[in-house]
């Protein structure tokens, strides 16, 4: 089967926020995080040998992006960067937007510091693989809302050295691609069928989403966790059949990876990510399962939704 359709959820967004107003002696736009006077900004790959460079483990991971500060200069810089294109009564984070979207300040991107946060937790330094930091300025938005999620593609290297980001001592990510996305556009570019009630179908898509984003909550490394993040945003069957199983009175009650016996025979790394179900008033459990292939960094789906029988 083929991989289904990137949704319009995913296409890359860059707010447009009004002009706001920042002394140099006011705090820092955004919520950029303040650092210590003494820290060097090496932002970059440069800095970094080819082997760091070509990192193997693949990264697939759901999470937020921030920027931060390396270095006192690089604070200072961009306090004055925002006096000069500031407007009266508008948010730090609408600063930082309209500072990051001005095409003069783009040496002020490229020193920077990308973090990818997890639960509010830095995981990554995100440098991109290409050298355009145009999808970084993209993900950071004006006006944030608690569904707003970014998926990052790329491949994991090193720890940062301490002069990277200020003493952040966290893996670099280098990233192919980035998608923007927020969980409202996401549940409405899920295809509704045709007989389906469009409201409770909603109801049950939105409560699936959110059990498989919870169970992705880690550094997007693993097998299992790529696959079920793959799932989450590319295969729009899963909500399909929590739908269904609702409309019968069954709970989803675990999701469990397995390793599928096709890739000891294929040399593939293949999983076999399933759905268990409970009727809430028998207990029978009906179970049902979908292969990914996640030997490289772009997972795809090996075979379509079907019955899982324990073996």
């Amino acid at each position: 089967m083929e991989d289904a359709p990137m949704p319009e959820a995913f296409n890359h967004k860059s707010d447009d926020p009004l002009n706001p107003s920042v002394s140099p002696d006011v705090p820092s736009p955004g919520m950029v995080s303040p650092q210590q006077a003494g820290a060097s900004c090496p932002t970059c790959s440069a800095a970094l040998t080819d082997q760091q460079m070509n990192a193997s483990t693949c990264v697939y991971v759901v999470g937020h992006i921030e920027p931060r500060y390396p270095s006192l200069s690089v604070e200072k810089e961009t306090r004055q960067a925002a006096a000069r294109v500031g407007a009266a009564r508008e948010t730090d984070r609408q600063v930082m937007a309209k500072v990051l979207q001005d095409k003069g300040n783009k040496y002020l991107v490229r020193q920077l510091c990308w973090v990818l946060l997890i639960q509010g937790i830095e995981q990554y330094i995100l440098i991109p693989r290409d050298g355009d930091y145009q999808s970084l300025v993209d993900a950071y938005r004006a006006e944030p809302k608690p569904g707003d999620l970014e998926l990052v593609i790329g491949t994991r290297g090193p720890i940062a050295p301490p002069a990277m980001c200020n003493g952040l001592l966290v893996p670099i990510l280098f990233f192919d691609q980035i998608y923007v996305f927020d969980r409202t556009s996401l549940l409405d570019s899920i295809p509704k069928p045709s007989k389906a009630d469009a409201a409770n179908f909603s109801r049950a898509a939105a409560e699936a989403l959110d059990r498989m984003l919870e169970q992705t909550d880690s550094p997007g490394t693993s097998p299992g966790d790529i696959a079920k993040t793959y799932l989450a945003i590319r295969y729009p069957r899963i909500y399909e059949l929590a739908a269904e199983q609702f409309g019968k009175n069954a709970s989803l009650t675990s999701i469990d990876v397995f390793p599928s016996p096709l890739g000891a025979a294929t040399h593939r790394s293949i999983v076999e990510v399933v759905f268990a179900f409970t009727d809430r008033v028998t207990d029978v459990v009906s179970k049902y399962f979908v292969r990914v292939d996640v030997t490289e960094c772009f997972p795809f789906l090996v075979s379509k939704l079907a019955p899982y029988y324990d073996r």
